[in-house]
């Protein structure tokens, strides 16, 4: 699904290097491929964005692969409620991952940023973006405006067990980040659901930081996170700062998953349409081709996974001497790198 913009660049790189990297594998896999168009040009064409037969028509895939959403001839929230969170919530995406680690020869903006290696774990459906709300006395002095934070046990709890797991696999550190002291309900109903799972994971120390404390602590102290989980709104926020320390949202791969098995998991890189340089082969493919890791992950393809990603860093290490390169020739030299 490349989508808008320079997804239409990008996911071609990214399927490029996975599907090299099966190759080399010697993993007994074969890819089948649907293409699916939701676009602005969609849209333009037709007012349509996802319709629901292919919505139900994606649910027989194992995964989706998305390239890029937005146009500024749209106006806002048409594609980003029509094909983002129509798939979100349609799809029962719970979890949104979004890893952070500085790779060599990346400049951080940071002047010590020493070793940063984390990841988000953002729960998806539910806060601050379900929708719930709205205006009255519209266009008076006295207009009233409500967005209504929804949390529930349910979401809150299959988003902290994943955030345990992921911590299981990594530093066995998590750090769970909401503002208890004054959004009592919905922040208490967190402790209350990390306190309730915490004792099933014994080995993973846990801490809580205030959403505002820890905007501070990404910045002069990243290396002090492993696994950071948090909702809807707060995780929006920290995992752009988190891609803004390791480098820039260039960079920045992500997964929506389904984590209950009832439907395919998204992939997609989170750095927009960017429609000033579309069709002109200057964005960079990484943050598609290590979303394209994600997904092979995901897929139980974690041979293929850390391949892709060791290609990417060793790429990443060696740019400075490289000059500029077009989107194709850097999808090239990754999937060259794979052997």
């Amino acid at each position: 699904m490349p989508g808008d913009g320079i997804g239409t660049e990008v996911v071609p790189e990214g399927l490029k290097v996975l599907t090299r990297a099966v190759e080399l594998s010697g993993e007994p896999v074969e890819f089948e491929f649907g293409q699916f168009e939701a676009s602005a040009r969609r849209w333009h064409e037709t007012g349509e964005t996802i319709t629901d037969a292919e919505l139900e028509d994606l649910r027989s895939y194992d995964a989706i692969y998305f390239g890029a959403c937005g146009d500024p001839s749209v106006p806002s929230g048409v594609l980003e409620r029509g094909i983002i969170l129509k798939m979100r919530f349609g799809l029962d995406h719970a979890v949104n991952l979004r890893p952070s680690k500085l790779f060599a020869g990346n400049p951080s903006p940071l002047a010590n940023p020493g070793e940063i290696d984390f990841v988000v774990v953002r729960e998806g459906t539910e806060g601050s973006y379900t929708g719930q709300g709205g205006n009255m006395r519209v266009d008076t002095p006295a207009e009233v405006a409500t967005e209504v934070s929804v949390n529930t046990w349910f979401g809150i709890e299959r988003t902290v067990r994943f955030a345990f797991e992921k911590a299981m696999t990594r530093r066995r550190k998590l750090t769970w980040v909401h503002k208890n002291n004054v959004m009592v309900h919905a922040g208490h109903l967190w402790r209350r659901v990390v306190e309730s799972v915490a004792p099933e994971y014994p080995d993973v120390a846990v801490n809580y930081e205030h959403a505002d404390a820890c905007t501070m602590y990404l910045v002069n102290d990243p290396s002090r996170y492993d696994v950071i989980v948090t909702d809807n709104l707060f995780g929006d926020i920290l995992t752009d700062l988190a891609a803004a320390v390791t480098g820039g949202i260039g960079l920045a791969a992500s997964g929506n998953l389904n984590v209950s098995g009832t439907g395919p998991s998204l992939f997609e890189p989170i750095h927009g349409s960017a429609p000033d340089i579309a069709g002109q082969q200057k964005a960079d493919p990484t943050a598609a081709i290590l979303s394209a890791s994600l997904m092979a992950e995901s897929l139980g393809l974690p041979v293929v996974a850390k391949a892709i990603q060791g290609a990417v860093e060793a790429d990443l290490a060696e740019r400075d001497g490289l000059g500029a390169r077009s989107t194709a020739q850097i999808g090239d030299a990754i999937a060259a790198r794979l052997g």
